[in-house]
């Protein structure tokens, strides 16, 4: 009924999945060391929200059209490198702040741009949808391809397991930052390398190719 077959193994292939550190990992760890927990849990639920973006693309179809459109892919990934370039100029440019009030505590960073910022960086992000071009149809059923049913679903339980394991994640990572706050200087590092590491995954970006 649903058009899905072998789904234990599905589940069992994308908790591994979640569990292998990529892109998102380095992402909420970056946002909830140099931000602290409820940021990284925010920066977890934009990751969220960007795949659900991505398989909402892939359920109907659009994501197929991104896939075999340069023109659209070389367009939405210009995309992201820039944003992802602009995080990196704007953590340097802030980075200033990073040492806080006269206590020494970060100033709060705001939930709704940290969830706004993991949102955005997904979703402009067209290797996300390559890879549930790739994983989702393993596990489709024959003559279920042309229904958005099972795409909708298995994509739902991945969410379901990649959302947990972040937010996991980002609660464990944010306790670094009072670590961090105890010594300026090493916050100061923290905030100019979460730069470089936009960056980094800027360029990864740059490098991907619709194939």
């Amino acid at each position: 009924m649903t058009g899905i077959v072998n789904y234990g193994a599905f589940i069992t292939a994308g908790i591994l999945l979640n569990l292998t550190p990529g892109v998102d990992t380095l992402y909420i760890l970056t946002r909830s060391c140099t931000g602290g927990r409820r940021v990284g849990v925010a920066s977890a639920l934009g990751i969220s929200t960007g795949i659900l973006f991505h398989l909402t693309l892939v359920s109907l179809g659009l994501a197929a059209v991104l896939a075999s459109a340069p023109s659209a892919f070389f367009a939405l990934k210009c995309l992201g490198v820039g944003y992802l370039f602009y995080l990196g100029v704007k953590a340097f440019r802030e980075s200033g702040s990073a040492l806080g009030d006269a206590a020494g505590r970060a100033r709060p960073a705001s939930l709704l741009r940290s969830w706004r910022d993991g949102a955005l960086t997904n979703a402009l992000n067209p290797k996300v949808a390559l890879f549930f071009l790739a994983f989702l149809p393993a596990f489709v059923a024959p003559g279920a391809e042309s229904s958005p049913v099972p795409f909708l679903l298995l994509g739902l339980t991945f969410l379901a397991t990649s959302t947990v394991w972040n937010v996991l994640l980002a609660v464990l990572s944010g306790s670094l930052l009072s670590a961090l706050n105890r010594s300026p200087s090493a916050r100061l590092r923290a905030v100019r390398g979460s730069g470089l590491v936009y960056w980094l995954l800027g360029l990864g970006v740059l490098v991907s190719r619709p194939s």
